[in-house]
């Protein structure tokens, strides 16, 4: 069962219903429950996985904790502790690595470094060790998150399964959510499944020229609505419960640098590995070669983690790459935009700043979306030597399944995407500007929604099988 399947639009409403009307001090253990029969619908080995990694971690975030209590040598203790943190970390990542690579686990990426992020917490003394193991098997297991996260924290949403109980129904949370909801629905459906059409075809086909730029353009929206999909998704389930999660995407195709692109694509992850990578290697505090070098580490073990395959390797050390150059050439590109006058002309070198940044972000996804490095390195040479600009009105566009209408149609999509990311980047949100429309306004414009994603939602024999594109990571 996915988010976007039909079982869910029944699983959904039930799990819902039954929360707000069974009794409050057993809402949890309601939503547990639910939660793993979601997860192990794949399969009941999922669950099983789920339940294993969630009792190591509980129980060693319970033993760091009574190593505090118990032992007074401070230099013993610590010892003990690190060596609770590494054994630990080796049972998480261990399993990770066999269930991801061996045994092909859906979705435990995931699950597994937010409780290894619990882990640190705990160790740093930034969360207390959760003593209801229950309450704790539910941070792991909520099924809006378990698959494709966002990633959450121990002061976040565990901090909410402690402190909501009590949480009365609120019909504003409830209509905010299924906006989202929807909204995540039309990314997904309407947006990123038909992008998928023509992305694959083009792919498939190893087709160069306009047709691999075209396609591979395409393909930096699909990924994005994809993913935005199902983070939106997530919280607007949260939200339909009453819980808060992580917001996941900040417009990042408007950020005028990569280093602020990774600010705002995947903000759980990348603020995972931040906090547990980054700075823990020292971050930006011992110099700058030190500084670049643990930026690369971080970008290598970030390819790793989305695949075994060199591809991914090259597309995390290009992201690296990009940040190092960036911060370097920082003196250089100022005086140039000096020199050039660009400095009295603000929005337009901005614009092309972020133009800049999307087609050094667009090369990377190359090496993501490809089979492999050969078949990425062929399409990048074959942009090149089969660039033939009238592809762009001899109608060989429309021969890729998406004809000229739908085509017309997607870039109106994407349009009508753009202006909300610009909306949310200078922090005017469209939940919130929608508040003071009359409500008439407010309920044709979720039923226009509702019916283009009924209507132009790409749905197919094997839709139900179908997945998100971060499941496989």
């Amino acid at each position: 069962m996915t988010t976007t399947s039909f079982k869910f639009l029944i699983f959904f409403p039930i799990v819902v219903l039954a929360y707000y009307i069974i009794p409050k001090r057993y809402r949890q253990i309601w939503l547990l429950v639910a939660s793993y029969y979601f997860y192990m619908s794949w399969d009941v080995k999922y669950g099983l996985v789920l339940l294993a990694v969630t009792t190591v971690t509980w129980s060693g975030a319970i033993l760091m904790e009574w190593l505090d209590g118990h032992v007074t040598e401070d230099r013993r203790r610590d010892s003990l502790k690190k060596l609770c943190v590494a054994a630990l970390g080796a049972a998480v990542f261990g399993a990770l690595f066999c269930c991801k690579y061996i045994v092909f686990v859906a979705g435990i990426s995931f699950y597994t470094l937010q409780s290894f992020g619990y882990i640190m917490d705990v160790y740093h003394g930034k969360a207390q060790a959760e003593r209801n193991f229950l309450r704790y098997a539910l941070f792991l297991s909520f099924f809006p998150t378990v698959v494709s996260g966002p990633i959450e924290r121990s002061t976040t949403l565990l901090r909410q399964f402690r402190y909501k109980e009590r949480t009365a129904f609120r019909m504003e949370n409830v209509k905010q959510g299924l906006c989202m909801m929807l909204w995540g629905y039309f990314l997904k459906l309407v947006l990123a499944e038909r992008i998928a059409i023509f992305v694959n075809a083009v792919y498939d086909q190893n087709r160069g020229g306009l047709y691999a730029i075209v396609a591979t353009m395409l393909y930096a929206v699909q990924i994005y609505c994809d993913f935005a999909g199902y983070s939106t998704l997530a919280m607007g389930a949260g939200k339909v419960l009453g819980y808060s999660l992580t917001e996941n995407f900040d417009a990042p195709y408007l950020a005028p640098t990569v280093s602020e692109f990774w600010r705002r694509w995947h903000r759980s992850l990348t603020g995972w590995f931040r906090d547990y990578i980054y700075i823990p290697l020292g971050g930006n505090r011992k110099g700058k070669i030190r500084k670049y070098m643990n930026i690369m580490i971080v970008f290598l073990i970030s390819g790793i983690w989305h695949g075994d395959g060199w591809k991914y390797l090259i597309w995390g050390g290009l992201n690296g790459f990009y940040q190092m150059a960036g911060d370097v050439l920082m003196p250089l590109r100022k005086k140039l935009a000096r020199g050039f006058g660009m400095d009295r002309i603000g929005k337009v070198h901005r614009v092309l700043q972020i133009v800049a940044t999307f087609v050094l972000i667009d090369i990377t996804w190359i090496f993501f979306r490809a089979e492999s490095t050969g078949r990425a390195l062929r399409m990048i040479r074959g942009m090149i030597t089969e660039f033939r600009i009238s592809v762009l009105w001899d109608g060989s566009l429309y021969t890729f399944g998406i004809g000229q209408t739908e085509f017309i149609f997607l870039l109106l999509a994407i349009v009508l995407l753009a202006v909300v990311d610009y909306l949310h980047y200078h922090r005017r949100y469209v939940l919130d500007l929608m508040k003071n429309w009359h409500w008439t306004v407010r309920t044709c414009l979720c039923a226009c929604m509702l019916m283009s994603v009924i209507i132009f939602g790409v749905y197919g024999v094997n839709y139900d099988v179908g997945t998100f594109i971060y499941f496989a990571f």
